[in-house]
């Protein structure tokens, strides 16, 4: 990692207190937040989260060997806050915000890097987005992507300084819930790329409206390269309406809704809960012309005006084959061919909490647990529909929906009530509208029961499972993180491997 104690002080403009002979030249090894992870030569940042303050630990990351340690308390001062030892307290950098310190650490860092790096965000799908678009990417380039849900103003500068020097590329997914964030987290990643897949009601407590989502979203070009491109969802109404971002047109991409469309998905085979094939039609080549090694990317890339590839899509469900054009769309810009956009779509694999099936002896889960809102859910159930056998929903509450909120469930439990399903449990508060919408509009088609939080479900499957979830059943796992569904799955995958 190409960054010394002394740059890290400048980065956050901190007053740098050297100990035990470290010199301010010294270069570190990486940056974490979590003393867990600290490592010989590293820098931990001591952030003071909501449950556990990092300068109770600044003592153990030194004894792991730590250089540095970023923070707003001096060893004397937190001694005598917590009567911890601080002793061995080695080299610190003290700042006023330790957070503030991070992001900052990782602007300038970015700002000393040479590749190319992707943006993604929108309202759903930014985190397959982001495999495909690494998947596909990979086939010819190191890439360094975003891992878990580091997606936000602690994961972003995080993932940024992550990067080292074999990576060629770098795929950063950006998560918001107000006005503002986006507008940062773009002045850390100044990506060269910018996607946005979608603007659905998500966020709707602070961002009020779809357009103010748009405007929200929309702030990832603030610091966009100068000779950024722009990749949008043809098929959003809202995206269709940004006909030039800074001066330059967009690409789109999407399933033939939109002539703008550059890179279209057509002919789409539905293989059920296995995937889908189609193929992948490109109207114009495209590259990213920012430099010397984009243009030597290009050699191999496709010439024609219009040109198509099949393609297998291994992920179920229509989005999953608008992921795969939008990853097309960006590997154009790379210079990518067509077969190694194909090889590297039909090499995806799920990403745990999104879409991910689970084949167990008692029944099959769709694993979408992760998170949740109107958008997601009504794509959940349609995949849930593709399934043969017996169909069953578990939905939970979504959040952060503010007034609308209530309509907005009910609209999930009407949906529910006219897919192709066979059950729905509703859990969680604001999901009694989800299923009182699914009674009156299901008319006895769909059978429906209602949980007021997540342990009077589990305390209903463990008494009678079969009841809920027949035997040979595809159960659908879907709620907003907060519902914390991830112990209704790992119940479920329990109960599921001895029946």
């Amino acid at each position: 990692m190409n960054l010394s104690v002394k740059e890290i002080a400048q980065a956050c403009g901190g007053q740098l207190v050297l100990r035990n002979g470290t010199k301010d030249d010294t270069c570190v090894t990486s940056v974490v937040i979590d003393s867990r992870k600290a490592e010989a030569g590293c820098v931990f940042a001591a952030v003071a989260g909501e449950r556990v303050d990092g300068h109770r630990f600044v003592g153990q990351v030194f004894e792991t060997g730590a250089f540095l340690a970023v923070v707003e308390k001096t060893p004397e001062q937190v001694q005598e806050e917590t009567g911890a030892d601080c002793s061995g307290w080695g080299s610190y950098c003290l700042v006023g915000d330790t957070l503030q310190a991070l992001k900052d650490i990782g602007e300038y860092y970015r700002k000393k890097l040479n590749i190319p790096i992707v943006g993604i965000t929108g309202s759903v799908g930014k985190t397959s987005t982001k495999e495909f678009i690494a998947g596909v990417l990979a086939q010819r380039l190191r890439v360094l992507k975003t891992e878990g849900n580091f997606n936000n103003e602690i994961g972003v500068p995080l993932t940024l300084l992550r990067i080292r020097e074999e990576h060629q590329a770098a795929v950063v997914e950006m998560g918001i819930s107000d006005f503002g964030e986006m507008h940062r987290l773009s002045r850390m990643v100044r990506p060269n790329v910018c996607v946005i897949t979608n603007i659905g009601q998500c966020h709707l407590e602070n961002l009020k409206t779809r357009d103010g989502i748009l405007k929200a979203k929309s702030e990832i070009f603030d610091f966009m390269a100068e000779d950024g491109e722009v990749c949008l969802n043809g098929e959003d109404d809202k995206l269709r309406s940004l006909s030039e971002v800074k001066g330059r047109r967009p690409h789109f991409f999407g399933l033939g809704g939109n002539p703008a469309e550059e890179v279209t998905a057509e002919r789409i085979e539905s293989h059920g809960l296995w995937g889908s094939k189609a193929i992948l039609r490109f109207r114009r080549p495209q590259a990213l012309e920012n430099n010397a090694e984009q243009e030597a990317m290009q050699e191999g890339a496709a010439a024609a005006d219009t040109a198509e590839v099949s393609v297998h899509v291994p992920l179920p469900g229509v989005h999953m084959v608008m992921n795969a054009a939008a990853a097309a769309c960006v590997a154009g810009l790379f210079g990518l061919s067509h077969e190694e956009i194909a090889r590297g779509i039909e090499r995806i694999q799920p990403v745990d909490g999104r879409n991910h099936l689970i084949r167990l002896p008692g029944f099959t889960l769709i694993d979408d647990c992760y998170n949740a809102n109107p958008a997601s859910m009504r794509a959940a159930l349609d995949l849930l529909a593709l399934a043969d056998t017996k169909k069953i929903a578990i939905l939970g509450d979504m959040f952060e929906l503010g007034e609308d909120s209530d309509a907005l469930h009910a609209g999930v439990g009407e949906y529910a009530a006219l897919a192709d399903i066979d059950g729905i449990l509703c859990v969680g508060e604001n999901s009694r509208h989800t299923y009182r919408a699914a009674l009156e509009h299901g008319r006895g088609k769909i059978r429906a029961a209602y949980f007021p939080d997540r342990e009077m479900l589990l305390k209903a499957l463990s008494e009678n499972l079969e009841e809920y979830i027949p035997q040979g059943c595809t159960v659908l796992l879907k709620a907003s993180h907060g519902m914390e569904f991830a112990r209704v799955l790992e119940f479920l995958q329990e109960k599921g491997a001895v029946m």
